[in-house]
């Protein structure tokens, strides 16, 4: 029978019962869609082919020699867990628009993608999500990009061996156009942080019964149905059996000091004082930087990242409705196929340590930020709706709530109020939004194919 993209139970991917098509599926899937990988250390390739038949033989070999499955991604994960086995590095392939083309795909192949985001590419959609010009993008991500080859692992010395090994294969008719270094980011509770210093990564949809079931779910449940990442893979030799899923990537590049000096200006404006002052960022960002939902406690707290948790019984009075983990997951039914499969990394070097109570002054304003990362079933009704319709729309759930401050685009030109104490009606006069600090420098959009259609070329 074909593969069940909308049960929403979780995936038990070693059970006796699983049916043959969904094996099919797993072994031929790319691993890091269903369940993120280790990729504390990430290499990014951006590769340009110029010969169909050099391109194929690229893509077919990494794939054949170097490509693990999701289903032996998820034995690895086990093994790890059972006794500290140590698993494989990770490699994943994309391929844009245009790289299909290269391969020789004729534009009317192109249309069995049923998503047209995927069709036009990112550079064509900047003004359906406030991006800046392509011009102003960085150089890599200017030029027509076919193919990027992802490879992670929890430590360097594997990406760098096996970055090597490919590039080896890389034909003379093709190039690499560019590169990105991601490295993971801990504070020294050891949960995974981004640039502006609060954890990051935790509220993910959960699609396989290993991940599900360690979840509390009393107030949320982080089971999502495969159909929020998985299309079947247009030129693979089974569509029914081989999957793959749509790939946004953007380098997003963070100053901290503009967002640091906007959380003292802000904590100022509301007459915060004492421990009460985190609170200027935690309404910001939706999570005090422990990783503590401000819609919980008046403070950060500490202990394991809370998950579970909607909005339902807050108003907006502890957590704004424009914070950015609000934006950007409501948390009520009627959106979770909105969700995406977030995988970013951050990237860049700082003498400093993200997590602690330094000067602004101290802290970096360029040349650090996260890549991001994420995995869709639709560029179109996830990615961009989540960007354009939420992020980026002052009036989304409420009117005049302001832009996301985090990762919202567009001219800011409402002002905004904030809830003066935890949990109490009074609200700040309505102020100016704060400025933008997340810069967006380009990227692209992918398709990972099945490792069957990989494999075939």
């Amino acid at each position: 029978m074909p593969v069940d993209l909308d049960n929403a139970r979780p995936l038990a991917w070693d059970s006796a019962t699983l049916d043959a098509d969904t094996k099919e599926m797993l072994d031929n899937l790319q691993p890091n869609i269903l369940r993120a990988h280790v990729r504390e250390h990430l290499s990014l390739l951006f590769i340009r082919f110029n010969d169909i038949s050099d391109g194929k033989r690229f893509l077919r070999t990494i794939a054949t020699r170097h490509m693990k499955s999701a289903r032996k991604h998820l034995e690895e994960v086990r093994g790890f867990a059972e006794d500290r086995k140590p698993g494989t590095p990770y490699v994943g392939l994309g391929i844009s628009k245009a790289g299909y083309r290269d391969l020789g795909h004729s534009v009317e192949d192109l249309r069995r993608f049923g998503d047209r985001t995927f069709r036009d590419g990112m550079k064509r959609r900047v003004a359906e999500i406030n991006d800046p010009a392509v011009p102003e993008w960085e150089a890599t991500y200017q030029r027509e990009i076919h193919a990027v080859v992802l490879i992670g692992d929890a430590s360097p010395e594997p990406v760098a061996k096996l970055r090597g090994e490919i590039l080896k294969l890389l034909p003379g008719t093709a190039r690499v156009l560019g590169e990105e270094t991601g490295k993971g980011m801990r504070n020294p509770a050891g949960d995974g942080i981004e640039h502006f210093g609060y954890v990051d990564g935790r509220s993910q949809p959960l699609f396989v019964a290993d991940e599900v079931d360690k979840e509390p779910r009393r107030h949320w449940n982080p089971a999502f149905p495969l159909g929020n990442v998985l299309v079947a893979d247009p030129f693979a030799p089974n569509a029914d059996r081989h999957f793959g899923s749509y790939f946004v990537f953007r380098k997003l590049e963070q100053n901290v000091r503009a967002f640091k000096e906007i959380e003292q200006d802000l904590a100022d404006a509301l007459g915060l004082t004492g421990a009460d002052r985190d609170r200027a960022g935690a309404m910001l960002v939706g999570r005090f930087k422990d990783g503590t939902p401000v819609t919980s406690k008046a403070r950060a707290g500490g202990g394991p990242v809370a998950n579970d948790f909607t909005f339902d019984a807050d108003p907006g009075d502890k957590c704004p409705f424009s914070g950015h983990i609000r934006k950007t997951n409501p948390r009520f039914d009627g959106i979770r196929n909105v969700l995406m499969a977030r995988r970013g990394q951050t990237y860049g070097e700082r003498s400093d340590q993200p997590w602690d109570d330094a000067a602004p002054g101290t802290r970096p304003s360029a040349g650090v930020g996260l890549l991001f990362m994420a995995f869709n079933s639709s560029l179109e009704n996830q990615f961009e709706f989540t960007q354009r319709d939420w992020a980026n729309n002052p009036d989304f759930l409420n009117p005049a709530t302001g832009h996301d401050p985090v990762i919202g685009q567009g001219v800011r030109d409402i002002k905004v109020s904030f809830p003066k104490a935890w949990g109490k009606p009074e609200m700040s006069p309505p102020q100016t939004q704060i400025q933008q600090t997340v810069t967006m420098l380009g990227g692209e959009y992918f398709f990972m194919p099945s490792l069957a259609y990989l494999r075939a070329l």
